[in-house]
């Protein structure tokens, strides 16, 4: 499985808009197999969960704000990536100017 870090990069989505690229995405999104979303759901469990942790255990140590602070960042650059390289599967092989008719 290819990583794609950026929707311009799926080869399938080159050449249009990000409202169409998104749109196309969220329909790819929705043929995703139940295991697939299954395995989406928990890894974005495993970035959410500890944040929370990390904000319970602020009131005995701040620096638990900086590591949830961390792990907040790491939603959009570890599982958007994930969510693209599902999707990018399930995307048509249409050129732009097909899907436009």
């Amino acid at each position: 499985m290819k990583f794609y870090f950026s929707t311009r990069q799926i080869p399938q989505l080159q050449g249009l808009t990000m409202p169409q690229r998104m749109e196309k995405l969220r329909v790819a999104e929705n043929k995703l197999t139940a295991p697939e979303k299954m395995l989406l759901n928990i890894c974005k469990l495993l970035v959410i969960v500890p944040v929370f942790v990390f904000i319970l255990r602020s009131a005995e140590n701040w620096y638990s704000l900086i590591w949830a602070g961390l792990f907040i960042l790491a939603y959009p650059f570890f599982l958007k990536p994930f969510q693209y390289s599902l999707s990018a599967k399930y995307l048509s092989e249409q050129t732009p100017q097909q899907g436009e008719d």
